[in-house]
This record gives C-alpha cells, structure tokens and sequence, in this order.
C-alpha cells in the first residue's frame, strides 16, 4: 500500500513534465505570458491616468512587459537562450527587416498607382505627430511576432517540422486578423501570404528582429506613409495624400490595401523568395 502511494506520488511530477513538453500546451503558455501584458496595461493605464496623458508610454511600457514575457517563457518553459532576441546583430537584423517593408509597401503603392489605382493628391507638412503611431506599431510589430513566429512556429516547427510550421502559423496569423473590419478572401489570403513570408524570414535569420522590422515598417509605411487603413483599421493623416479608388479587388476595400490583389500577389512573390533562400540554406 505504502509502495503504491509512493509510485503514484512520483509519477505525478513525470505526468507534469509530460504535460509541460506537450507542443500546444506551450502554445497556450507563450500566448499567455507573451500577451498577457497588453491588456492589463491598457487597463491598469485607463484606471490611473486621464485619457491626454496617456499618449505612447503605455504602449512603450506593454512592448517592454511583453520583451520580458518572452523571455519569461523560453527560459522556464522551453528552458533555453532567447537567441532569436540577441543584441548581437540586433540593429542589422533591424534595419534589414525594415528596409524589406518599407520597399513592399513602397512597391505595391507604386503598382497600384501605375494602373491607376493609388491616386497622389500631393504632400502634407511634416510633423511629430506622424511619429506617435509608431509606439503602438512598435507593440503590436513585437507582440505578433513574437506570439506567431517565435511561440506558434517555433514550437511547431521543432514538433513537426519546418513545412508545417510555415502552414500553421500562417493560418493562425490570417485567422486572428478575421475580426478586423471589411475582411475578405483577399485579405485572409494576403495576411496568410505575409505570414509565410515573416515565417521564412524567421527561418533564413533564426532572428525576431528582422521580423519586427518587417512588421513594423509595413504598418507604419501603409497608414503614415500613404494615408491608407491598414488591416481594416483607418488611419490618421500621413505624409502623403492619396486615396484608392476602383475596383475593390485592386483597392482592398475597406480593409484596406492589404485586401488588395495587387498585394497578394507581391507578398506572394517575396514570400517564394525567402522560402526557397530559407531552404537552400537547409540542404
């Protein structure tokens, strides 16, 4: 009887560790502790602070908490080095994220305007304003690459694989995006698109910082750049004045250029780029 007790006590600390190492437990446990830090900022934000002062430092304060909740949960759960987080190469690995999104985005403007899509109405003054976006474009670059790349794909990938890794995470991302206002097939598809590509981007640099770069870059390019609505949330008055007007496959509709076809199709296009870059480097 004693014996048994003592079996079943130390088999519970096997059945946990079992259920600790289960790939979709580890999901859910980067999710949390990843994003967990978003929501109960703005909130804890809203009850102490007046709506006014309440400009950037919030979301600055989240993109740190959710730094830490990563690294949080690959020290204690995948009991590992963050090195997709390094220092080392940080800015390169940056910098070259950026470059690649701004230039997407640069590049799917220009098409659209060349069949007579984006149509240019000149450029407003420059001012500090076009820069207080970037604080929540900074969050949400870290939180969604970090949740979809660095917990969805890099638990899936060492589960099951890189080519599933590059599925999964990629539906996942377009399936959180199916809430935002004026989704279509298009949209999905285009997001899907884009999640391939940050995923092979992912593989080729094994770095979440060229991811960020890239994530950011377009957001930021998209609504303060061109004064267009980004994943079906409108944007304030940016650089450039311009509208998109036509047909809704080529303009996206109201979610905006990301729901274009144009957009698809390039993203599409970078996206077999950084795979087979991301799988030559495997053979």
């Amino acid at each position: 009887m004693m014996e048994n007790t003592l079996n079943m006590a130390s088999s519970k600390p096997a059945l946990a560790s079992r259920l600790m190492a289960h790939p979709l437990v580890r999901i859910v446990l980067g999710l949390v502790l990843t994003f967990a830090a978003i929501p109960l900022t703005m909130i804890i934000a809203a009850k102490l602070v007046d709506k006014p002062y309440r400009i950037v430092w919030p979301q600055l304060l989240a993109a740190v908490l959710v730094w830490f909740g990563y690294r949080y949960y690959v020290g204690r759960i995948e009991k590992r080095q963050p090195l997709e987080l390094a220092t080392q190469g940080m800015a390169r690995e940056l910098g070259s994220g950026l470059l690649l999104g701004g230039g997407l985005v640069a590049l799917t403007f220009a098409v659209l305007a060349a069949l007579g899509v984006y149509r240019f109405g000149g450029v407003n003054a420059v001012s500090i304003a076009m820069l207080l976006p970037l604080a929540e474009l900074v969050l949400v670059g870290m939180a969604e690459e970090m949740t979809f790349r660095g917990v969805v794909f890099g638990v899936t990938e060492r589960s099951l694989g890189s080519k599933a890794a590059i599925v999964i995470s990629a539906l996942l991302f377009s399936v959180a995006h199916l809430p935002n206002q004026g989704v279509t097939v298009l949209a999905v598809a285009a997001i899907a698109a884009y999640g391939v590509l940050q995923a092979a981007l992912y593989m080729k640099t094994r770095t979440l910082w060229a991811c960020i770069g890239t994530h950011v870059a377009w957001n930021y390019c998209v609504s303060q750049v061109f004064t267009s609505t980004v994943s079906g949330h409108a944007a304030s008055d940016g650089l450039l004045r311009g509208e998109l007007v036509g047909n809704a496959m080529l303009t996206g509709g109201v979610f905006g250029v990301e729901g274009s076809l144009i957009t698809l199709l390039l993203i599409a296009a970078a996206a077999a780029f950084w795979l087979r870059r991301a799988f030559a480097g495997k053979v």
